[in-house]
């Protein structure tokens, strides 16, 4: 026996996880079950009820067995809608009663999204699931995604599948078969279920194709283009797990052995979806240390910086914890070749995240409350990571890039670390560092892992992070962001962290402008028009649109106080002029980069 044998849920779950955004999931009426939205099969009966009621007819027991003896037939939503209304819109009309929950049932927990919908718009925006096909009219789904704050890409008709956001350009891309309830354009009757538009059809292929596949909720039985599609998809390069209560019909069959679905049997919608995805969450944490390890990293590093006869272990400390970084970095997660995508952008990010956690916060530490002992040992770690990412030459630039994302992680620790306890000469001495970069020779800190002036720091790049699309400063936002989670362990209490943030950015653009030369400098100050205010480029982070940041940074920068403190810490050369000519530019880019 096999360690998975019997358990399919699992199995799928690794599929999800180590597959993200391979996926789309398939959703027939049978997922909106337990929020008391009926099945075609119980609509069915209850209109054969409404029907004989209002005919005169007493109450059954079984009004399928009622009409097969009074018609001879069995009941068929199809033929039924079709003699009750003979329009579009009043079959809309109809199904509206169905599915749209009145103020009681919103009290009473109805016609709203159920625990599966919740399951997988957590799978949405966790990245693992991109697609979702439907047949359903309802908008739990819908629904669902947009309490989790993702705005699905929704096609309910050819007309919106032409003006529709691409495939490949989505969150989350829903496509509803049979339209929605609010559209009178829904398809109910088997002639109008018998074909979809060429539009869908292509779409359907393309879909089959390129995706491995979840079904639940179909029955494979009815909507005849639909099995067709699937009938028509002769790829199987990605599997396909149809979870179903009992056994599966005939025509589930074969569409099952057509596409070698493996059957994954549950209980309910709910049951099952919501274990998938604390299974895929699961795996996705085993990937991360133990916050316990972390913690005791963080207390350890404080412990032994605090005495002097501890830089021995302080010492092996880091060592450890950055050989232990460099070996995790070596495994498959983060080779560089591949193809490109979003999730798996944004899967990697995160990944490179959670495993330099430890050690940026350690190094944090080491900024905060340093001595400056502690120098050498956080260089000596920055270039050993840097080294590390450029012994990879050959796969996808992203991703070759990417893999010096540690070194940024920890550079900006650090630098947030001093610039906290306001220790500007090694803030300056961290820009100012050196790093091997091949062929090139040594090139500063600042000039290699600051904002966009490292390699892996385009714009547009980290614009596919999940709500960065219309940032300016997307890196810097991101990097923002990460940093206040990590903050505890080095700021602790700051009234205004984010100001703190900016302020290492800004004084990392004054290092990173004195690469710069004076005399050039004052030549273009002659003609600041041409140049809209901007002397030279530099790196600039969040503060170039943040208009409080930026006058709160340039009065700091204006303060003679803080003038002598910098230029002692051999910022702008040394040189009263150079400062002054920083302020100029700095005026210039957040003129230019306002909103």
């Amino acid at each position: 026996m096999t360690l998975l044998a019997g358990d399919p849920t699992t199995q799928l779950a690794f599929s999800v996880y180590e597959n993200s955004g391979v996926f789309a999931v398939l959703l027939g009426s049978g997922l909106s079950r337990s929020a008391e939205i009926p099945t075609g099969w119980e609509i069915t009966l209850d209109l054969v009820r409404r029907v004989a009621t209002a005919q005169g007819v007493e109450e059954q027991p079984e009004w399928a067995k009622w009409y097969r003896e009074k018609t001879g037939q069995e009941p068929n939503y199809s033929l039924l809608l079709e003699e009750i209304a003979s329009s579009p819109d009043e079959r809309r009309a109809i199904l509206h009663r169905y599915i749209e929950p009145n103020e009681q049932d919103r009290e009473e927990g109805r016609k709203i999204p159920t625990k599966a919908h919740h399951a997988i718009a957590q799978l949405v925006r966790a990245g693992y699931v991109r697609v979702i096909v439907t047949t359903n009219f309802d908008r739990l789904m819908e629904n669902a995604l947009r309490e989790q704050g993702i705005e699905p890409t929704v096609v309910a008709s050819a007309d919106a599948l032409a003006g529709a956001e691409p495939l490949t350009h989505s969150q989350c891309y829903m496509l509803k078969l049979h339209g929605d309830y609010k559209d009178a354009r829904i398809l109910n009757t088997d002639q109008e279920l018998s074909a979809y538009p060429e539009s869908y059809n292509g779409l359907l292929d393309r879909i089959f194709d390129e995706h491995g596949l979840i079904i639940c909720g179909w029955s494979g039985e009815w909507d005849h283009a639909l099995r067709a599609a699937f009938l028509r998809a002769p790829n199987r390069r990605y599997p396909v797990y149809w979870a179903a209560r009992g056994t599966l019909g005939a025509g589930a069959v074969e569409l099952a052995t057509h596409r070698a679905a493996r059957i994954v049997p549950i209980t309910g919608a709910d049951e099952f979806f919501q274990s998938l995805q604390q299974r895929v969450e699961t795996l996705e944490q085993t990937q991360r240390q133990n916050p316990v390890s972390v913690e005791l990293l963080v207390y350890s590093t404080k412990r032994y910086l605090t005495k002097p006869e501890h830089r021995i272990q302080l010492d092996e400390l880091f060592t450890q914890e950055t050989e232990r970084l460099l070996t995790r970095l070596d495994g498959d997660d983060f080779t560089p070749q591949g193809s490109w995508s979003q999730n798996a952008f944004r899967s990697r990010v995160q990944l490179y995240e959670s495993v330099t956690e430890p050690l940026a916060r350690m190094v944090g530490i080491l900024g905060r409350w340093g001595d400056g002992s502690e120098f050498i040992l956080t260089i000596d770690v920055l270039r050993a990571l840097h080294n590390h990412a450029g012994k990879i030459g050959s796969g996808l630039s992203v991703f070759l890039n990417l893999r010096s994302y540690p070194a940024v992680l920890v550079f900006t620790a650090y630098g947030i670390g001093l610039t906290k306890a306001r220790r500007w000469k090694e803030l300056h001495q961290l820009f100012s560092a050196t790093l091997a970069m091949g062929n090139s020779g040594p090139q500063r800190v600042v000039s290699t892992l600051f904002l966009w002036a490292w390699a892996g720091g385009e714009q547009q790049l980290w614009q596919n992070l999940e709500e960065m699309n219309d940032r300016k400063t997307p890196l810097s936002d991101h990097l923002l962001e990460i940093t206040t989670e990590w903050k505890a362990s080095f700021v602790g209490v700051d009234a205004n962290f984010e100001l703190l943030f900016e302020r290492f950015e800004t004084l990392g653009s004054l290092a990173s402008f004195e690469d710069h030369d004076e005399t050039q400098l004052e030549e273009a100050a002659k003609s600041t028009a041409a140049h809209n205010g901007v002397l030279a480029w530099m790196p600039i982070g969040r503060v170039g649109w943040h208009r409080q940041s930026a006058q709160i940074l340039l009065q700091e920068l204006q303060n003679e106080a803080f003038i002598v403190e910098l230029l002692e810490s051999g910022y702008a050369k040394n040189s009263r002029r150079f400062l002054e000519l920083f302020v100029q530019n700095f005026k210039g880019h957040t003129n230019r980069m306002h909103w």
